[in-house]
């Protein structure tokens, strides 16, 4: 009988010298270290500036995990900041339908979200927000291009950024004062409520005139 061949060594990556050898073991570690890692990235580089093959490195894993874990770059970007949502999802739900009727999708989207976890989580962002510029910096960059960027790119006829940035007004301060400040008789109001009151607006800006 001939002797089994041994397996090759799992080649060390030239383009990454900091990288560990050999893959950390699967499971709720590397799903943490990855996190961690994401965290450090976007607080330094931004969204844009982050990839997943630096994070990968940074956590001491192979950059297929990132997809096994997180599904892409956006998905761990939610995570990293704790929010109970993912943008794949909300996309689908809110993209399909008349794109005049979007703004009303879009407060009853954030609604379900937020009202789901108990604003809880919200609650923590806004603060973590007030307190720490760089978890201020990489909100600012979940709202403006993984979220409503997003919708803005699809609807709008014009000024994206500015768009998006006054659609940003309506959906936080929604939330500051819905679950943060609990202002009645908006913290208590039924969705159908809130979103005839909200959504014209957020229609608006997305699709109308910013002229006046």
């Amino acid at each position: 009988m001939s002797a089994s061949r041994p397996s090759p060594p799992e080649p060390a990556d030239a383009a990454s010298p900091g990288r560990r050898r050999g893959r950390r073991a699967g499971g709720a570690d590397t799903r943490e270290a990855l996190l961690a890692a994401a965290r450090s990235e976007f607080a330094e580089r931004g969204y844009e500036g982050a990839t997943v093959r630096r994070i990968a490195d940074r956590a001491g894993v192979d950059a297929a995990m990132v997809n096994h874990w997180f599904g892409g770059k956006d998905a761990l970007f939610t995570a990293s900041l704790d929010l109970p949502m993912d943008p794949e999802a909300i996309l689908e739900q809110v993209l399909p339908g008349d794109p005049e009727r979007i703004g009303e999708r879009i407060v009853a989207m954030f609604l379900q979200v937020w009202d789901g976890a108990g604003g809880g989580p919200l609650v923590a962002m806004i603060r973590s927000v007030a307190a720490h510029p760089d978890a201020a910096r990489m909100m600012r960059e979940f709202v403006s291009r993984v979220i409503l960027g997003r919708f803005v790119g699809a609807v709008a006829p014009d000024r994206p950024d500015e768009r998006a940035a006054l659609c940003a007004t309506q959906i936080l301060g929604l939330g500051m004062v819905r679950y943060v400040l609990r202002l009645e008789p908006l913290a208590s109001a039924d969705h159908p409520a809130v979103v005839a009151a909200i959504a014209p607006t957020i229609q608006r800006y997305l699709t109308g005139s910013l002229d006046g």
